[in-house]
């Protein structure tokens, strides 16, 4: 004998996945996402997310959250909050980051989000790649942050968390401008990194970052010893930190990230 097949109402959009879990015993339904997996500074933000079964007239225009305006995150982050069966943001510093790599430090992060709901979820869905390790199943669903109200719920506590703290790493560091680009590599940040050097909350792993690095470390030698550097020297030492261990964006969402933080605002998001 074989379990009934799950039947997904369409008229549930992105709820469905989730509706049909539950009906099946298997809920509570964990979403789970993060924000800042491009950035090249600030810390990396994962979040995971239990919404009520039935919830979804009380969130209307719930969707990925780069698809969303600033205020209409924040609205959105206020009602996952106050309706939210539970939720957890978890932050992975920049030199955790550095030492682990973006990718197995996402996935540590999810495991650790999941792991200190307070409420132990039946099932969990991750956006697009499948991740193990949370002690229940899970499901790997592509788009996940438009497929999955959960998973979409989760993605706007971890972009409207890092968002406020980037703001408020402006406070501290402004002339790198924080609070436009959000640590992705846009042309603004690019310009201060290269004006200013990076700063320890930049993520040294990436190759512009280590570039940086290096060329303001010639620049200071320069200027102790009085001499001048030539350009052939520094373009060696920008070539030499361009290997397969050291990471740009990732992949080709976290260009899309990259994108989206010069599209809001100017540069911001």
């Amino acid at each position: 004998m074989q379990p009934p097949r799950a039947i997904i109402r369409r008229s549930g959009e992105s709820w469905a996945l989730q509706s049909a879990l539950e009906r099946h015993g298997l809920g509570p339904v964990a979403g789970v996402d993060e924000a800042g997996r491009g950035a090249c500074a600030g810390p990396l933000a994962v979040a995971a997310c239990i919404l009520r079964p039935n919830d979804a007239k009380r969130f209307e225009g719930l969707t990925d959250s780069k698809l969303l305006s600033p205020e209409e995150r924040e609205r959105l982050a206020a009602i996952v909050l106050r309706r939210a069966v539970d939720h957890c943001v978890v932050l992975v510093d920049p030199a955790e980051v550095d030492r682990r790599g973006v990718h197995a430090a996402n996935i540590d992060g999810m495991r650790r989000a999941v792991a200190r709901l307070g409420v132990r979820p039946g099932y969990v869905l991750t956006d697009g790649f499948p991740v193990t390790g949370f002690g229940v199943p899970s499901l790997a669903v592509p788009k996940g942050d438009l497929a999955a109200a959960c998973v979409a719920a989760a993605s706007i506590l971890a972009k409207t968390t890092r968002d406020r703290l980037m703001t408020e790493l402006h406070e501290r560091r402004p002339e790198y401008r924080f609070d436009l680009h959000k640590g992705y590599c846009t042309p603004t940040h690019s310009a201060e990194l290269a004006e200013h050097g990076p700063s320890p909350d930049h993520r040294y792993s990436f190759v512009n970052v280590a570039g940086a690095a290096r060329l303001a470390a010639g620049r200071a030698a320069d200027s102790s010893t009085g001499s001048v550097g030539h350009n052939e020297e520094d373009d060696d030492d920008l070539t030499d930190t361009m290997s397969d261990e050291v990471d740009v964006f990732g992949d080709s969402e976290d260009v899309e990230d990259a994108a989206d933080a010069e599209a809001e605002g100017g540069e911001g998001s």
